[in-house]
């Protein structure tokens, strides 16, 4: 079998595995890269992928970055199935529309952008709507842990990996000369003993020959529940006593329903302020609790029993929605303090700019991320301690008091990885460690390898990995193609240049009127300062 990384390999988005046996082409996920522009650039490399020569496709949840991809591949010629679980259908659906217009919407910002440039080539978006709405036909139910066949001679069970409602481990087995393999999926494994759904499912001691594992966590644990709880009612009572916001970047499917559990929580145990509003400032997580809903027989025994004791713990008394984009834009001349959870979760696109933009500088308001950042996201900036960002083109400073809660993490932690991988038979188990960035993989493979001693692969983006049993990983990677190489002494020199050009010129500007010099002062001053900054991320 031959597996290529098109996502996910030393780095956290853009999840995709395509895979090559017995004559077949199919995907494990199909993402969508995200983080800063050049990362984002791979997104429009459909030639990688094929779309046209997959047979199909096996999705293990409806995150962005496992699914986002699926209709530009649809638009460039895929026409298999997509095998997902009921939830991540119904996920996928309000997710890829929402997606869609989001990518239509920033086109059309760049193209009326660019027109009042004076440019003239317009900007396509990513994908349509219309593209979006032909993926959902070709999805396929699979219910947990009832093994089918894709393509002849392979075999896919799905496991409850406990992440988000409706997320699998894929189990796939096949036969290759002769030679029967299984690999294991991991996709990303969530937590046991957390809110509204049941851990991941553990491995039942058969022989397992690959593991591919996410590492998003793998240098590290999260806080407990408790602590989490705790720290989030200390965010609400610093805002409250200040009447300043809590604002809450959360993801719309999974983060947001544990945020309104934990508020169900904090207010059951009189830690939530009576007068204090919530407001759920996001169509398309308003959508997803309603989905959430909808699968009540995913949610693990104490929510069950929540429910059948007729409390609705995704419900408050004060918990109001914001659907329209007016509502949204109220919340921020609103006086007094309030809870506002909105999208997205890492800070890059979406209402909770508005909010951040109106919040960041206030001293008493609180900004709670309560999940993983990536890098050059706005958000990781922000963890990271910067001290100002930028937002629709305007700095803003950030005065704000920020808490990073990790217990709300859907990702299993350094710990809870390993337990889950020691619950599969680990003798000659190769694994490949993907999904994380690269400090957490060198963690969690020197301890793979010292503690278990089982071998470990780390493969990187755009590899192709040659897998056969009782061979060693045979990997070729094109590191040109993968990062191309940057030409700093170009860049450097040309930098020069251009300010010795600026020197030669500096008599024009003095011969220009005073009130024209101000302005070219202020634009160098403004240079400057950008060459400051940029220094000072070095």
């Amino acid at each position: 079998m031959k597996i290529n990384f098109l996502g996910a390999a030393q780095g956290v988005t853009g999840s995709c595995y395509i895979l090559e046996t017995g004559g077949h082409r199919f995907s494990v996920d199909c993402g969508m890269h995200q983080g800063n522009a050049e990362i984002e650039k791979r997104n429009l490399n459909t030639d990688s992928y094929r779309p046209s020569m997959l047979e199909f496709v096996l999705i293990t949840h409806a995150h962005i970055d496992h699914i986002g991809l699926l209709p530009r591949i649809v638009a460039k010629g895929f026409k298999g199935p997509i095998y997902a679980t009921p939830p991540t259908r119904d996920l996928m659906q309000i997710l890829l529309l929402d997606s869609a217009h989001i990518q239509e919407m920033e086109a059309e910002q760049q193209n009326r952008r660019r027109q009042r440039h004076g440019g003239n080539k317009p900007t396509e978006p990513l994908y349509t709507t219309d593209d979006a709405t032909k993926v959902f036909p070709l999805i396929k139910t699979i219910e947990y842990d009832k093994p089918f066949e894709p393509a002849p001679g392979i075999r896919v069970t799905y496991h409850d990996a406990g992440h988000i409602l409706g997320s699998a481990f894929i189990e796939m087995e096949y036969e290759e000369e002769g030679k029967h393999t299984r690999i294991i999926f991991s996709g990303d494994l969530g937590r046991p003993g957390q809110l509204i759904l049941r851990g991941p499912k553990k491995g039942n001691g058969d022989h397992t020959d690959y593991l591919f594992m996410e590492s998003t966590y793998g240098d590290r644990d999260h806080k407990s529940a408790e602590n989490s709880r705790e720290e989030l009612a200390a965010a609400i009572a610093y805002s409250y006593k200040n009447h300043e916001k809590v604002i809450i970047p959360a993801f719309a499917v999974e983060r947001t329903q544990q945020i309104l559990y934990t508020l169900f929580l904090l207010d059951q145990e009189g830690k939530l302020p009576k007068d204090m509003p919530i407001y759920l400032d996001s169509p398309l997580a308003i959508r997803a609790t309603e989905i959430f809903r909808s699968h009540p027989e995913y949610f693990d025994d104490k929510t069950q029993q929540l429910i059948r004791d007729g409390k609705d713990p995704l419900s408050l008394p004060n918990l109001r929605f914001s659907q329209t984009a007016e509502e949204s834009r109220a919340l921020n001349t609103m006086p007094g303090s309030a809870i506002i959870i909105s999208a997205s979760g890492m800070a890059n696109a979406g209402r909770i700019r508005h909010h951040l933009r109106h919040n960041l500088w206030r001293k008493g308001a609180s900004i709670v991320f309560c999940g993983y950042q990536g890098e050059g996201t706005p958000g990781r900036k922000i963890v990271d301690g910067a001290k100002r960002i930028t937002i629709f083109g305007e700095e803003v400073a950030v005065a704000a008091k920020v808490f990073t809660i990790g217990g709300f993490s859907a990702h299993a932690g350094q710990s809870e990885i390993l337990q889950w991988l020691k619950s599969f038979d680990g003798k000659d188990t190769k694994v490949i460690l993907v999904h994380g960035e690269v400090r957490a993989l060198d963690a969690l493979s020197g301890i793979i390898r010292d503690k278990l001693a089982m071998e470990v692969h780390v493969p990187a983006y755009l590899e192709e990995l040659t897998l056969a049993p009782g061979k060693g990983m045979v990997p070729v990677v094109n590191e040109a193609k993968a990062e191309p190489r940057i030409d700093w002494e170009f860049l450097l020199s040309d930098a020069e240049h251009l300010h010795a050009e600026f020197r030669k010129r500096i008599a024009l500007a003095k011969d220009k009127p005073w009130v024209a010099q101000t302005e070219l002062r202020d634009r160098l001053l403004d240079v400057n300062r950008k060459v400051l900054e940029l220094i000072s991320e070095l």
